[in-house]
């Protein structure tokens, strides 16, 4: 019952304190707050928060450029991204394939190479067909042209001499004409009329045939200097003098010989001091047999410089021209032939000699004593054109020399130890077979 009462008891005071406590603590300190408006200060009007202005056009079109911009620059980055990526993986792939199938992508390679190799000759051989076909259209117009020349020639020619017997019948000329000449003045001046006519007539057909025979005569050297002699369908050029432009010839058999005769045409650039066209020669004697040129002059030479033939005066650079060398053992008789015409002959000329076997034959250059074709001389090359070239192992006479010098027929003729277009002339450093 003790222990009740005491708690009662505390409970009361503890109350009593606080009811003391708070009252003392209403009296003595008021509420205040930091943003109590003040009794004094009259209600007033709160400021509006700024306000933004309207963005105008140019506004917004910069604010669009600078989200394109910003929009193409990640573009920009991200397409570069990828673009390396694909690079790196490529790169990758590349070197897998040339280290894996290296064989295979060289062997692609050469047969691409091939085929575009065919294809250019085969687009080689069609334009040449066409400048052939070409060439001999206008070879055709050419002589068709020559053809309606000389016929209108001889028609010039014909009505020439019917005028010229018409002038003779009017002038009178003969005793029964000067009997029956008129007597009537009237009649003398018609015919003088008539003849004056004739006159006129007869100078100016004398004019044009004069004409037309300076073209025909243009017309014939342009022919003789753009085509080939003796009816031949190629030739050999030689565009430059140089020791590498030759022309090997290998014959039917060999050269052992105690008579021959070599015969060629050739058309000359420029001939110098020594122009060598035709040599055989050995590593002992480079010069055992040589048809050459010196300015205007040819020699024939057999068994060294010592025995020769020479004929002066008698070559013309830029024309073609046939020459021909013809050597026999007995007596040494050694004779030169141009266009047809015995020009030069001796006897004596390396008489009992007979040519080695085993030398080397040139057109257009000498052999030289190494044998090498580093060694020749260029001072000696054969600048121009040339065809025709054949020799016989005996002598020909000069029936059949003359008629192998004129302008047709000559490459018909094969020479039975070099035959042109039959015996093996192999083109070297820069020569080479033309049309």
């Amino acid at each position: 019952m003790f222990l009740p009462c005491v708690l009662l008891a505390v409970c009361l005071l503890c109350f009593l304190n606080g009811n003391v406590l708070g009252y003392e603590y209403e009296v003595d300190y008021s509420v205040s707050y930091y943003n109590e408006i003040s009794e004094d200060k009259g209600m007033g009007t709160t400021p509006s928060p700024c306000q933004s202005k309207d963005l105008s056009r140019w506004d917004k079109l910069f604010i669009m450029l600078e989200d394109s911009h910003m929009r193409q620059n990640m573009l920009l980055q991200n397409v570069d991204d990828m673009v390396k990526q694909d690079i790196h993986s490529l790169r990758n792939e590349i070197q897998q394939l040339s280290s894996s199938g290296n064989k295979a992508c060289i062997k692609a390679l050469e047969n691409t190479c091939k085929g575009i190799s065919e294809q250019v000759n085969f687009r080689l051989d069609e334009a040449m067909d066409q400048f052939k076909e070409a060439a001999d259209r206008q070879k055709t117009q050419n002589n068709m042209t020559l053809q309606q020349l000389l016929e209108f020639s001889k028609n010039q020619a014909a009505q020439l001499t019917k005028l010229e017997n018409s002038y003779l019948q009017g002038a009178g000329l003969g005793p029964a004409a000067m009997k029956a000449f008129p007597t009537n003045p009237k009649e003398q001046e018609a015919i003088s009329s008539d003849t004056s006519k004739l006159e006129r007539i007869l100078m100016a057909t004398a004019s044009d045939l004069q004409k037309v025979q300076a073209q025909l005569n243009l017309f014939q050297r342009s022919a003789a200097l753009r085509y080939l002699p003796s009816g031949c369908e190629m030739a050999l050029l030689f565009p430059m003098r140089s020791r590498h432009t030759f022309a090997a010839v290998t014959p039917s058999m060999s050269l052992a010989l105690r008579s021959l005769t070599i015969c060629l045409w050739a058309k000359l650039t420029q001939s110098l001091d020594r122009t060598v066209l035709f040599s055989y020669g050995t590593r002992k004697n480079p010069q055992e047999f040589q048809i050459l040129v010196a300015k205007r002059s040819v020699f024939l030479t057999v068994g060294g410089e010592s025995h020769l033939v020479e004929a002066h005066d008698i070559v013309t650079d830029g024309r073609w021209g046939h020459y021909c060398g013809v050597w026999s053992s007995e007596q040494g008789l050694a004779s030169l032939w141009v266009n047809g015409e015995k020009v030069a002959g001796s006897p004596g000329v390396a008489e009992g000699h007979t040519l080695p076997d085993g030398g080397t034959t040139l057109l257009g250059q000498e052999r030289s004593r190494t044998g090498f074709n580093r060694d020749f001389d260029p001072s000696v090359a054969f600048t121009g054109k040339m065809t025709a070239v054949n020799m016989w192992d005996h002598v020909l006479d000069a029936d059949r020399i003359r008629q192998y010098a004129k302008h047709d027929g000559s490459c018909d003729v094969r020479g039975n130890v070099i035959g042109w277009g039959v015996s093996e002339i192999i083109p070297h450093g820069g020569a080479q077979y033309i049309n």
